[in-house]
């Protein structure tokens, strides 16, 4: 009876573990037929090495303009959206107290204006005498000195009156650059501070990307590297160019800010849109970059792999580690080697240790 037991359990352990082999361990065995496929072999990007970053646009040109002078906003000429000319006027400002400092200066004019006229005639007049013997050296020298400090007089309240008016350009807020008006800050009634913005203009003729680049890869950065910017919002890749480079995280949390100068005008491309950038180091010290095509890939679940020949006629599943995707193409990074083949096509269907032939 023990015996018999025995046998019995050990072929139900058997059937157990037939009943447990995988579909493709079967076919492993099982393969009889021969599939033709297409190889190709994997190809290796030059020596340049992805740096990966994200930010935001921004644009090149841009600035929050404000005013010196405190007073009432009497009128908002531009609203948002609105296109302006360098020197075109976008906000007015009132101010009293610019107005009777104005009021002064020219009452300081006419005042030392009076002062230096008749200064003038009184030094005219004693030269004359001077020459007739009817006036002294001394006399003549106190003439002239008068006449100097009126005429110092006059130039010094001309020069408060050119002060005063030059604020009145502080009142008259107009466009540094051309450019597009992105925002306003005021409207009429309410009122400007020194300091305070009263309107956003930005231009887009260039536009920039600001973004963060973590420590470990920051080294590798440098500037006038060729870069690429992909926006989230949209599928659209843009080129650009490494602009500026801060080593310094200080204030960024372990991240280092890189500014990237957009190399093409779209209009798609918006002040604040997130981006993606990946930045081309070259550096041969680095592996090279190795991509398949996305059609070539096999799908399982959460795992992605790839077909490949194992030289003697058989094809075998191999499962990869992926990183990014553009233009139908993905990076692999682990699991399949440059200048490995692999199967893009098969006029057949292909499982893990099918036969195959090309």
């Amino acid at each position: 009876m023990k015996k018999s037991t025995y046998y019995i359990l050990g072929l139900s352990i058997v059937g157990v573990l037939s009943a447990c082999s995988t579909p493709e361990e079967k076919t492993i065995q099982q393969a009889t037929e021969t599939v033709k496929v297409e190889v190709a072999q994997v190809e290796a990007s030059s020596n340049k090495v992805e740096i990966e970053g994200s930010g935001q646009l921004q644009a090149v040109e841009s600035a929050n303009i404000s005013t010196r002078m405190m007073g009432q906003v009497s009128e908002v000429v531009v609203k948002s959206g609105d296109k302006v000319k360098k020197g075109q006027l976008l906000v007015k400002i009132s101010s009293a107290d610019l107005q009777a400092k104005a009021a002064q200066a020219d009452a300081g004019i006419a005042q030392a204006q009076a002062g230096y006229d008749n200064a003038a005639k009184d030094y005219e007049r004693f030269q004359n005498l001077h020459e007739s013997g009817s006036a002294s050296d001394k006399e003549l020298e106190n003439m002239k000195s008068r006449y100097e400090m009126a005429k110092a007089g006059l130039d010094a309240t001309k020069n408060m009156k050119k002060e005063v008016m030059a604020q009145f350009e502080y009142l008259n807020i107009r466009a540094p650059f051309s450019g597009t008006v992105a925002n306003t800050f005021v409207k009429a009634g309410d009122m400007a501070a020194p300091g305070h913005p009263l309107v956003n203009l930005e231009s887009m003729d260039e536009m920039e990307a600001l973004i963060m680049v973590p420590e470990a890869k920051i080294q590798a950065v440098k500037i006038g590297q060729e870069a690429l910017i992909k926006l989230k919002s949209a599928d659209l890749n843009v080129k650009a160019k490494v602009k500026d480079v801060s080593y310094s995280s200080k204030n960024t949390g372990g991240q280092y800010l890189v500014k990237l100068l957009v190399e093409e005008k779209n209009e798609k491309l918006l002040p604040g849109m997130f981006v993606n950038a990946r930045i081309f180091s070259s550096d041969s010290s680095k592996q090279s970059t190795v991509k398949i095509p996305k059609t070539a890939l096999v799908e399982r679940g959460q795992l992605r792999g790839v077909y490949t020949p194992n030289g003697e006629g058989i094809a075998i599943l191999r499962w990869l580690r992926l990183g990014e995707e553009s233009e139908g193409m993905v990076e692999v990074l682990s699991g399949l080697s440059a200048n490995e083949s692999y199967i893009v096509n098969a006029e057949g269907r292909l499982y893990n240790g099918v036969s195959i032939t090309q």
